[in-house]
């Protein structure tokens, strides 16, 4: 049996058409005429040897094999990009040291430092999870490359990726304030100093909320768990949210608080090659990850 080899580039065009919904949208976002994406797909049926496309209409629909040489495809393009970061990965050598707060740290974070390593192995990435004025600290000292942090907007270095809400979070959405005015929000905080307890108590007592503080903890996990277990409310923005958890709704005693900008801080300080690879890594992936919450 002669073996034939899927070209990689009609692939990733078939892929890309279903991706964006018709040939006409991927000719235009490939820079291709209708007529060449027309030929790539002719193309790929007879290497497939069945056909992938059968009318509806005025358009096409995949076929039951067309439908399985997608999901290969899919697979076959993942496997040829990753070949190719990882080749070309040996060739970057250093370390970087990352510092970041612990609602990154919990999201999608360690995924990425995961494919970075993997495509760059040559890489030593060091992670700290620490509050943003440790890693400010350790930024300017010299003891971190980068820090991923909420505000520092004002800082030289500082790269912004998008702006994200503040809000009150509980854990369901009936819970409600009490409706006795005289009556206390029970609240669940990072003990000082940090932003989010400042503006958040800043917030309530604008608008006459009475509160008591009867959780504190030192970590993002041990906020989260205290917020679900009903021991009060916590003020963050909703990067990260577990699932047993939701943003409350605004009401007069629970105003929502201003946006916060999420920065990629650098120190100023001449980068390697292996730096350079992996802020771009950073900033690409945390811009695709905020933009569907920032304001």
């Amino acid at each position: 049996m002669v073996r034939v080899n899927l070209d990689m580039d009609v692939l990733r065009t078939f892929v890309t058409a279903q991706d964006l919904g018709g040939f006409n949208r991927a000719a235009t976002h490939l820079g291709r005429s209708q007529s060449a994406i027309s030929q790539q797909m002719r193309k790929l049926e007879d290497q497939a040897g069945q056909p992938i496309f059968i009318r509806e209409g005025r358009g096409t629909i995949l076929t039951e094999q067309g439908e399985r040489l997608l999901s290969y495809a899919r697979r076959l393009l993942d496997l040829n990009d990753e070949t190719l970061e990882a080749v070309n990965g040996f060739s970057v050598s250093g370390s970087v040291r990352f510092g970041l707060p612990g609602d990154f740290s919990e999201s999608w974070l360690p995924a990425l430092l995961g494919l970075f390593k993997r495509a760059h192995p040559g890489v030593l990435i060091e992670v700290f999870v620490e509050r943003n004025g440790l890693l400010f600290e350790q930024l300017d000292q010299g003891s971190l490359d980068f820090v991923l942090a909420f505000g520092g907007g004002g800082r030289p270095d500082a790269l912004s990726l998008g702006t994200l809400p503040t809000v009150w979070i509980g854990p369901s959405p009936d819970v409600k304030a009490s409706s006795d005015p005289d009556t206390p929000i029970d609240l669940a905080l990072y003990g000082n100093p940090c932003r989010f307890r400042r503006t958040g108590l800043e917030l309530l007592d604008k608008v006459g909320t009475p509160w008591r503080l009867t959780f504190t903890s030192r970590s993002l996990q041990g906020l989260w768990a205290a917020t679900g277990a009903g021991l009060g409310l916590t003020f963050r923005t909703p990067l990260g949210l577990p699932q047993n958890l939701c943003v409350m709704p605004e009401r007069p005693e629970l105003p929502r608080g201003p946006g916060i900008e999420v920065c990629l801080h650098d120190g100023c300080r001449a980068m390697s090659p292996a730096r350079r690879e992996f802020r771009d890594a950073v900033v690409e992936t945390t811009q695709e990850h905020l933009r569907p919450m920032t304001l």
